[in-house]
């Protein structure tokens, strides 16, 4: 059975996000160390997951790279999301948006556990926030990735708000970056 991985940027005091979805406390500066280690996280994927209020976003922003930013340094990255089957989880869309997606408007737990028994490499889900606590609260996460910024912004979206039952992990590595964020990844119990 395939896992399915989160990769989430979050704060220290456990913010995935400002309260009106804002990013500007990201601390992307990225080294070598740190793009291997998305890019290593990425290629033991082959698929995306994704809630639909994030999707709009991520789907134009790597499209944008792709198709106009040729000399971008995310370019590489860029195409391997875009050309990376993507799942939509939405119970409103009607149409997939954008380029290699698919749309999932079933049961959340039929259908990831569809995916997770489906042949191929595991499954990675960045967001949105509902989208992940919910996986969460199914329990349908196996891995978490999360890239820890050195910052505090006090209030926000969070992930883990929902769990309504302990959670044992097992901290599988931690590897520091040099703009100050650290990645811990655990593998759920």
């Amino acid at each position: 059975m395939r896992k399915l991985k989160l990769q989430v940027q979050i704060t220290v005091d456990g913010y995935v996000a400002r309260s009106d979805g804002g990013l500007d406390w990201m601390t992307f500066t990225p080294d070598e160390t740190m793009f291997s280690a998305i890019n290593a996280l990425t290629d033991s994927s082959d698929t995306i997951l994704l809630g639909r209020k994030m999707t709009q976003g991520f789907v134009n922003y790597w499209e944008d790279v792709v198709d106009n930013q040729p000399e971008s340094p995310e370019h590489y990255f860029a195409v391997k999301m875009v050309q990376t089957p993507k799942v939509i989880f939405t119970k409103t869309l009607t149409a997939p948006v954008g380029r290699n997606t698919s749309l999932a408007k079933g049961d959340l737990v039929s259908e990831v556990t569809a995916l997770k028994n489906k042949p191929g490499k595991d499954i990675i889900v960045y967001g949105g926030a509902g989208f992940v606590s919910s996986l969460l609260q199914e329990g349908l996460i196996d891995e978490l990735n999360l890239f820890v910024n050195p910052v505090l912004i006090g209030k926000g979206m969070r992930i883990f708000d929902t769990l309504d039952s302990t959670r044992k992990l097992r901290l599988e590595k931690a590897i520091p970056f040099g703009n100050g964020e650290t990645l811990l990844t655990y593998a759920l119990l």
